[in-house]
């Protein structure tokens, strides 16, 4: 099974930056024979009383996709080598401030499966 590894939250004041990383045990899993590859991997915050929300997210292939209230802040990278996916954060604001989990989405065929990690805690301070 994949285990993901996020470190890199905190606490900073507004306009500061962090980054997050999360590492992937493996890159590749089997169920009953069938291999599922490491395609998207991808950020996700959560904030009391809110629902989980996309930051970012990264392709295999290179691309990626930002939520609107990040774009030009937030910087998603990857290490396929290391199986390993970056967020650095710049200009962080007050409404940064929420749990980040990091998601890992396999792929065979058109079956998915996705493993998220245990998450790490963002505190921006006004």
């Amino acid at each position: 099974q994949v285990q993901l590894v996020e470190s890199g939250g905190g606490l900073v004041q507004a306009g500061g930056s962090l980054r997050l990383s999360c590492a992937a045990s493996g890159s590749t899993f089997s169920i009953s024979g069938s291999i599922f590859s490491m395609n998207a991997m991808g950020w996700y915050r959560q904030a009391p009383g809110k629902q989980r929300e996309l930051v970012a997210i990264i392709t295999s292939g290179g691309g990626t996709d930002y939520a609107d209230s990040v774009k030009g802040r937030f910087t998603i990278s990857r290490d396929n080598a290391k199986n390993t996916v970056y967020l650095q954060m710049n200009s962080l604001k007050p409404e940064d401030t929420a749990v980040y989990y990091c998601k890992a989405v396999y792929l065979y065929g058109y079956m998915t499966h996705d493993y998220w990690g245990q998450g790490t805690q963002v505190t921006v301070s006004s």
